[in-house]
């Protein structure tokens, strides 16, 4: 799948099949998760994969209820923030921590999607019980649940802000009003530079082939 597509047409997934989810597709999630990019590159999160279904099924009551929380495979992403503290202070802790994470996160759910599985970023949920199941130590934090399996839903289209909206140039308030219309003018230069290039190059083949024919002709071939 080609990764804009994967990026596209990803949804958040809350209903799931029964059919099992292959091993080795959980461990390339969490592979494609690690690749992310960290502050200083400390790696800080950890992914706890819950196989324990009773575990599973007493999840639901600690995240507000969300019953769909008790999936078929469910990955708890943690942070290690002892080195980020020590490393870059409380922002370390408090900022990269979570960013790093995300990071991780979003790799995971574009590689669920892209080896057909569904999955969901969940963020509410009661932090200091999730820790105690998990039995996350008092220096790292549980970040999110992402639960995984089979797509049993088709969710609609996404419906987004125009980019002109979310867009701005220089700074936060330089705000262009018609994107399309301002990069228009950057796309119609390229077109014509590329023709240039094009009519360039043509003129280069003829003088070649024009040469070619002389010489032939000189020499007789």
């Amino acid at each position: 799948m080609d990764i804009f597509d994967c990026i596209r047409t990803r949804r958040s997934i809350r209903s799931y099949s029964t059919k099992p989810v292959e091993f080795d597709k959980i461990l390339a999630i969490c592979e494609a998760g690690h690749n992310a990019p960290s502050a200083g590159n400390l790696q800080n999160w950890r992914f706890i994969i819950l196989t324990d279904r009773q575990t599973i099924a007493s999840l639901p009551q600690h995240c507000l209820n969300q019953e769909f929380v008790a999936a078929p495979v469910v990955i708890v992403i943690a942070s290690q923030n002892e080195d980020l503290e020590k490393h870059y202070g409380i922002r370390g802790s408090r900022l990269y921590a979570i960013q790093n994470c995300s990071a991780a996160i979003q790799n995971m759910l574009l590689a669920a999607h892209a080896l057909g599985l569904g999955a969901c970023w969940v963020g509410a949920f009661d932090e200091e019980k999730i820790g105690e199941i998990c039995k996350i130590p008092s220096q790292a934090r549980p970040q999110a649940i992402l639960t995984l399996g089979y797509p049993q839903e088709d969710p609609p289209t996404k419906i987004l802000r125009k980019l002109d909206d979310v867009v701005r140039f220089n700074t936060f308030d330089s705000r262009i009003k018609d994107l399309n219309h301002e990069l228009r003018f950057y796309s119609d230069e390229i077109e014509k530079k590329t023709k240039e290039v094009g009519t360039i190059v043509q003129k280069g083949k003829k003088n070649i082939h024009d040469y070619m024919h002389a010489f032939k002709k000189r020499k007789g071939i």
